[in-house]
């Protein structure tokens, strides 16, 4: 059998074994962003995944965040994780807001990013609050809310709480 070893595939195994690294710890930071798992649906209808959240919203007194961005956004993958795993934002997410992932890779949703004003000038992940009748409260630059390599848990959580709607007592 004839192993045909490729340049960047010899490159890597000669820095690995000079280094002593063991290849699969140089390979696993090199993950390929295609692995990440989908977290937007690329074949959903913006228009219509806002307009059946906004029903929800009104039924619940709650607003909706619209976080536009793509699967291969790895910003997108981090503030969706943080959504997830932080305790207190994801607490306040489930307490105020009907959450909506807008795809729009490659153009996909254009319509809906114009509607609500282009949010994707800031750059992607951006966010947009509706108020349960549809009204935009605000637009979000999430680079704003970033602290180094991550989203800062603490300015997500000011924003969300800002922007959460008044509960009546």
């Amino acid at each position: 059998m004839k192993v045909r070893i490729v340049p960047a595939t010899f490159l890597l195994l000669c820095i690995s074994f000079a280094l002593g690294i063991p290849l699969e710890r140089v390979r696993a930071g090199d993950e390929p962003k295609s692995t990440r798992p989908a977290i937007y649906d690329e074949s959903a209808d913006g228009s219509k995944q806002i307009a059946e959240a906004l029903v929800i919203a009104k039924k619940e007194n709650k607003h909706v965040l619209l976080q536009f961005g793509a699967n291969w956004c790895g910003w997108c993958h981090r503030l969706h994780n943080l959504f997830q795993t932080d305790k207190n934002i994801a607490e306040t997410l489930k307490r105020n807001f009907i959450v909506v992932l807008v795809d729009v890779n490659k153009g996909h949703n254009a319509d809906t990013d114009l509607k609500y004003g282009h949010p994707m000038r800031f750059g992607l992940p951006a966010l947009v609050v509706l108020d349960s009748d549809g009204k935009q409260l605000t637009t979000q630059d999430s680079g704003k809310l970033e602290e180094g390599d991550h989203h800062s848990p603490v300015k997500v959580l000011a924003f969300l709480e800002a922007w959460a709607p008044k509960k009546q007592p």
